[in-house]
């Protein structure tokens, strides 16, 4: 039993080990007229999974450039002045892959960037050869081991689909964070305004009786000024 529960530990691990990956998310500020770039080392046959979405960038300008480049400087995918997107990559050469933003066609607009980053790793458990020798002779013994293998697989995948039902929450998150700023920037520019018009009715009303009064009062120098005039 003993060595059952080894076996099984062992296997999870391995499991988790070739189908967990890298997964990181940030939220980083990218100032007018700026480039940010990013590395991540990244292995042949490995995927790259990013997601990025502009949640401030104030006077609702909510856009920002993106480039990944492999490590010799290619350029993979690029897009220009979007609000967010989503990417995917097979890796094919080994190396620093290169994340960019870039808000160098603003010139008053910091933008606050919100990305997540993710890594799959690909391969084979240390196992897979045990299993194809289990298939031509197949003990009880053998039987339970293909069993215990074709749960861990499904723990495997549970991981990954818990993983992207992660990235969704995340992005959401991002998107209700994004949203929430501009409900705050079109608040303040509301009070904003809805202040100067008050301050402009009072001036104007304050301003109509005092001529009114000026015109009736013939002791000022307003109701010369208006003879003058000849009214």
């Amino acid at each position: 039993m003993e060595d059952i529960n080894f076996w099984m530990f062992l296997g999870i691990m391995t499991i988790f080990r070739f189908v967990n990956g890298y997964e990181k998310e940030m939220t980083v500020y990218i100032e007018a007229g700026r480039r940010e770039c990013f590395y991540h080392p990244v292995r042949n046959g490995e995927t790259i999974d990013i997601e990025y979405q502009v949640i401030d960038g104030g006077h609702g300008d909510l856009d920002i450039s993106f480039s990944l480049l492999d490590p010799i400087g290619l350029v993979i995918v690029s897009d220009y002045k979007k609000p967010e997107n989503i990417h995917r990559h097979e890796a094919n050469k080994d190396g620093d892959y290169r994340f960019c933003f870039d808000n160098a066609f603003s010139s008053y607009n910091r933008k606050t960037v919100f990305f997540e980053l993710i890594i799959e790793q690909e391969g084979q458990s240390a196992f897979d050869n045990d299993w194809d020798n289990a298939s031509t002779s197949k003990t009880p013994e053998e039987l339970y081991d293909i069993q215990v293998h074709e749960i861990l697989e499904y723990v495997g995948r549970v991981h990954m689909q818990i993983a992207k039902a992660h990235q969704i929450l995340n992005m959401l998150r991002s998107t209700e964070a994004r949203d929430r700023n501009l409900a705050e920037a079109n608040y303040s520019k509301v009070n904003k305004w809805s202040l100067f018009q008050i301050c402009a009715m009072i001036s104007v009303g304050l301003l109509q009786v005092f001529m009114v009064r000026s015109i009736f009062d013939t002791n000022t120098r307003m109701s010369t000024f208006w003879k003058k005039l000849g009214m």
